[in-house]
């Protein structure tokens, strides 16, 4: 896939984490591979919490969305839809292991480790200069209409 989810599915989104209609946000950009989504982020100046190292919340937004695109994007594969489910974080947690580097690139990666009919848990992992600097845990759910979030991509 040349064209990363989001751009593919809510190119109108403005999320701060994931929209890519959001110029002061993050933008990330997830892509399929063999057991999961992978995102790659280099982080700027103004995204560090001390000097030269990633803040706490970025990190944590990094994995918000991009484990909510990972259970969307199972969602959809799973029950073979023409594109993912609007889907909201339910509950996250994240594990800051040590000190992200800010002058790396950063490495996400999310697998499905469990899945319902609409609730979808999602592990991450966050990886810079060949260390694993984070990891994450999340319960995604696929809203109906009438949430607020119904329709958002």
């Amino acid at each position: 896939m040349v064209q990363s989810l989001q751009d593919r599915y809510a190119p109108q989104t403005s999320c701060f984490g994931c929209g890519p209609a959001n110029p002061q946000g993050l933008q990330i950009k997830s892509f399929p591979e063999e057991e999961g989504l992978v995102c790659r982020f280099t982080p700027q100046s103004h995204h560090q919490g001390f000097p030269g190292f990633v803040n706490g919340g970025i990190i944590g937004t990094l994995f918000d969305c991009h484990m909510n695109w990972t259970a969307a994007y199972f969602l959809m594969q799973r029950d073979a839809s023409p594109g993912p489910p609007p889907t909201v974080t339910a509950e996250f947690s994240v594990f800051l292991e040590k000190p992200t580097p800010l002058s790396a690139q950063l490495t996400l990666r999310a697998r499905v480790v469990d899945a319902g009919r609409r609730r979808v848990t999602v592990e991450g992992e966050l990886w810079a200069q060949g260390q694993r600097t984070a990891r994450a845990r999340g319960v995604f759910v696929a809203v109906q209409e009438g949430h607020p979030a119904w329709g958002r991509w």
